[in-house]
């Protein structure tokens, strides 16, 4: 039962460091010390994706499943978890670069808005 628990900690981990990727320029207009984090987060998840390579985190969930007697899983999380939900079958190598790009071009838009609002200069 721990192990279980502590997978599913670990897959609630990964979705919350996901969303911090995608959308966490937000919360950079507020606070400002999360920048140099959220920089290196956007880079990890860029390199993740553009690598075709698991994420850790996925392995790290797998080996705590395998320990709670259930199965891990093949592939990552994005496989695993959202390809079903939010793309479309069949993850390929263009997608994932195309994730990348999708990244990378949202929290663009989002530091643009915030340094043209001034907020950045702020804590």
């Amino acid at each position: 039962m721990v192990y279980h628990t502590l997978a599913a900690m670990v897959l609630l981990l990964h979705l919350g460091f996901i969303l911090f990727v995608v959308a966490g320029a937000a919360l950079v207009a507020r606070r400002r010390r999360l920048l140099p984090l959220h920089l290196a987060a956007v880079a990890w998840g860029i390199a993740i994706e553009a690598a075709g390579a698991a994420c850790p985190l996925t392995g790290l969930e797998n080996h705590l499943r395998v320990l709670a007697g259930a199965a891990g899983y093949a592939g990552g999380f994005v496989d695993h978890y959202l390809v079903g939900l939010i793309y479309p079958s069949g993850l390929t190598r263009a997608m994932q670069w195309g994730l990348a790009a999708a990244v990378l071009a949202l929290n663009a838009v989002l530091y643009l808005r915030i340094v043209r609002a001034g907020r950045i200069g702020r804590d």
